[in-house]
């Protein structure tokens, strides 16, 4: 079994590579992105704005692309934002920060946790993600600088928030153009900073409406507006890039697949964690013998719509990056099933709002793992 290589070696970044870039050119270092020296650098993170999503509309976007070239691309997996916001904020890939999917086993208590909004009693953000983050970094040492987070206020002291973002000063803001206007203030306060600005309409229209859908575009339009103030009011020491935690496709109702408890294909999993596009399943017995017969039960039932590995070939594959530490590998399922097709895998008690999401992704197509990296200001004369 070779499964498909997930890794940066096509000379594209990965967005473990963002911010660190960020700060090499803050500190008149160049990076390996090329960012020329700056005084500001501004990351704005587009929750759910893949590149395959916003390639075709273009139109609804035209403020934000105009500096937008066919290789300004990054690597995005997992293709979802729990594990995308601390790649990016960490510089470091899922299997160093652990923050592997939506949701994953904590073996310790036998409990599946869910990483957006499931933090509680034994998931203290400071050790489950156990890396600094760059805002962490950036205040220490004698050119130390101050950074920024930009954010909805509902977000504000959410588990996420801590486990990714400390070491930075929240400010809320409840609009997109509130945020961007929030942004512009701290430009025109802190001479020299770093700011970390996040929109999360795109992602929430796609989940309620469809990547595909006229209420997607509106939030584009919306957005696209709201980056056309930004970049008229920027400061010309700025740098601004725009890039995103993932993208997303459409899947209809029509296309989730039930996940049976009493069926072969679930003969031995103590837990499924992971999300509809990316499921991990956690066995009772993980022998390589055990693991192996329902790899090939799920490979002859579903490998015509779906990549099904171990814990072991994703591993050796680089889905989680070079290096992969004890406490990530833990949380790895013992066999994933990563959908190729426009389906959605759903444990068969799954109701109400997790069945109404149309806008879905964490897999491993194209339309999910790539994400445009928009260059504006001062990053983009270079």
């Amino acid at each position: 079994m070779n499964p498909m290589v997930l890794s940066a070696e096509s000379g594209k970044p990965t967005l473990a590579d963002v911010l660190p870039n960020c700060v090499s050119a803050l500190r008149g270092e160049t990076g390996s992105m090329g960012l020329p020296p700056v005084d500001q650098a501004v990351v704005l993170l587009v929750d759910g704005l893949g590149a395959v999503n916003l390639k075709p509309n273009t139109a609804y976007a035209r403020r934000m692309v105009t500096t937008w070239g066919k290789r300004d691309l990054a690597f995005s997996f997992p293709s979802t934002t729990a594990s995308a916001i601390a790649t990016l904020t960490t510089g470091e890939r899922a299997g160093v920060h652990g923050m592997l999917g939506y949701a994953v086993l904590d073996r310790s208590t036998g409990t599946v946790r869910n990483q957006l909004s499931g933090w509680g009693d034994g998931m203290d953000p400071a050790t489950w993600q156990p890396c600094p983050t760059i805002f962490e970094q950036l205040a220490e040492g004698p050119d130390a600088l101050p950074s920024f987070v930009v954010g909805v206020p509902a977000y504000a002291e959410s588990g996420l928030t801590q486990a990714c973002l400390r070491g930075a000063e929240y400010v809320a803001a409840s609009s997109i153009m509130e945020r961007i206007e929030a942004t512009l203030e701290l430009l025109a306060r802190e001479p020299r900073c770093l700011i970390y600005c996040y929109v999360a309409e795109l992602d929430q229209a796609g989940h309620r409406y469809g990547a595909e859908s006229s209420e997607w575009l509106a939030a584009l339009e919306e957005l696209d507006q709201a980056v056309g103030v930004l970049t008229q009011y920027l400061p010309s020491r700025a740098g601004l890039i725009i890039t995103a935690d993932h993208g997303m496709v459409d899947v209809p109702h029509t296309r989730h697949i039930d996940m049976e408890y009493a069926s072969p294909l679930l003969e031995g999993v103590a837990h499924i964690g992971g999300e509809p596009r990316l499921r991990h399943l956690y066995l009772e017995d993980a022998s390589a013998t055990a693991t192996e017969r329902l790899l090939e039960r799920w490979r002859e039932h579903d490998g015509h719509r779906a990549l099904i590995v171990s814990r072991e070939d994703a591993m050796s594959a680089g889905w989680f990056g070079a290096t992969v530490t004890e406490a990530a590998r833990s949380r790895i399922g013992d066999i994933l099933i990563a959908t190729q097709k426009l389906v959605g895998y759903y444990p068969e008690d799954v109701t109400g709002h997790g069945r109404m999401i149309v806008g879905q992704h964490g897999s491993i197509t194209p339309e999910e793992c790539i994400v445009p990296v928009i260059r504006h200001g001062a990053f983009a004369r270079n």
